[in-house]
């Protein structure tokens, strides 16, 4: 067992596949429990609001993700036999949970749950080092057939996290096509996934609002079958909402961490000889604002189990993951607002930690798709299930 240094039991189960029946729910949570109890002490003392604000010039911590790595953190739901850690969906949320709650400037939600998942789903090497995927909607590539193994790999990749700091790149690409066009014996229609170097391209340097990588990846090179293999069922919507999950996972723990901040903050501020948490107007905001992350959290919560009981393409994941999105892209903004209005003009300097947190859920809600369109998706799969199917299609489990 490769996790915490055998600190931990072993974790069974890996990341897309339906819960067996001798892999309960209840086993799962306790497991996961543990690995927020451990991810939470290393956070604690690696991940502190000053070494947060420090990161932000480089976009990540490499001292942290060391420590991480070592303690077999990265590569969580990532099966085993693929060099990952083992475990489930729900132990990859808990540590994203922490993670969020901390602003841990690592990309641990693409590691395990994107990039080294799709590697590992299709038979392709996991290496160490950080790692990201980039979803269709992000990509433009082509894959041409040059003899002898050898493909060349020509487009981009827009606003892919950390791309200029992962060792692999996880693409999923369309079929390859021979010389003339026509589809390859080997894959025929078939999607593909391309591990790329990203040191073999050109990588244009970005950020979200909140400092985190986002760059863009300019590909024209050749790789070889090694890097290429034939991509799983259902990746492209697996991939799709695992990206979005991971940001309502991450927002979750954001959550959380900004509603502890405030309530600290309006027992210790005094306004006219007594704390601003004792005014009926503030009491009233600070409820809004656990309404909003109690939401949130049960959303999460919600996605997190239907994708771990059907898998990520499942239609009861579909849903409960759309649901999700929609929440979590709402709910951070309420969050944040009545954040900076409790904390005032105090939240927004670069010696408080609220900032931190409140730019991440500013941030994460315009990543992995926009409101509108999981609204759209949402709206779609209502209408089609009609009004005979429309209760059981939101309250059925897989």
């Amino acid at each position: 067992m490769r996790f915490c240094a055998g600190s931990l039991p072993a974790l069974s189960g890996c990341g897309d596949s339906a819960m067996t029946a001798t892999e309960t729910t209840e086993d799962s949570a306790d497991e996961a429990t543990l690995v927020a109890e451990a991810a939470r002490d290393l956070f604690t003392d690696l991940c502190t609001p000053e070494s947060v604000s420090a990161a932000s010039a480089a976009g990540w911590d490499p001292a942290l993700w060391e420590v991480l790595e070592q303690s077999g953190l990265t590569l969580i739901s990532v099966d085993e036999s693929a060099g990952g850690s083992g475990g489930t969906l729900r132990e990859a949320a808990a540590l994203l949970g922490v993670a969020g709650e901390f602003s841990a400037p690592v990309p641990v939600a693409e590691t395990c749950l994107l990039g080294g998942w799709l590697l590992a789903a299709a038979g392709l090497p996991v290496p160490r080092g950080p790692l990201t995927a980039a979803t269709t909607d992000q990509t433009n590539m082509t894959v041409s057939a040059e003899g002898n193994d050898r493909f060349r790999v020509t487009g981009t990749a827009t606003r892919v996290p950390g791309a200029g700091l992962a060792t692999r790149v996880a693409v999923l690409a369309p079929a390859p096509r021979s010389a003339d066009g026509e589809p390859t014996a080997a894959f025929g229609e078939h999607p593909v996934v391309l591990s790329i170097d990203p040191t073999a391209c050109t990588v244009v340097p970005g950020a979200n609002l909140a400092g985190e990588p986002r760059g863009s990846l300019h590909v024209d090179c050749v790789i070889d079958s090694a890097d290429l293999a034939r991509g799983p069922t259902d990746a492209a919507t697996s991939l799709r909402h695992r990206a979005a999950l991971a940001r309502v996972v991450l927002s979750a723990g954001a959550a959380m961490r900004a509603l502890d901040l405030t309530l600290r903050y309006a027992r210790e501020r005094e306004q006219f000889g007594r704390p601003i948490a004792r005014f009926q107007a503030v009491q009233h905001q600070v409820a809004e604002m656990a309404a909003e992350v109690a939401a949130l959290r049960a959303a999460a919560d919600a996605a997190v189990t239907q994708c771990l009981l059907g898998g990520f393409a499942s239609p009861q994941a579909t849903v409960a993951v759309a649901a999700a999105r929609v929440t979590a892209t709402r709910s951070a903004g309420v969050i944040a607002r009545i954040a900076h209005q409790i904390h005032g003009a105090i939240g927004v300097t670069e010696e408080h930690p609220l900032r931190l947190t409140t730019m991440r859920l500013w941030a994460w809600r315009d990543e992995a798709g926009t409101e509108a369109e999981w609204l759209a998706g949402l709206g779609n799969r209502v209408i089609a299930a009609g009004r005979s199917g429309y209760w059981p299609l939101i309250t059925s489990s897989a």
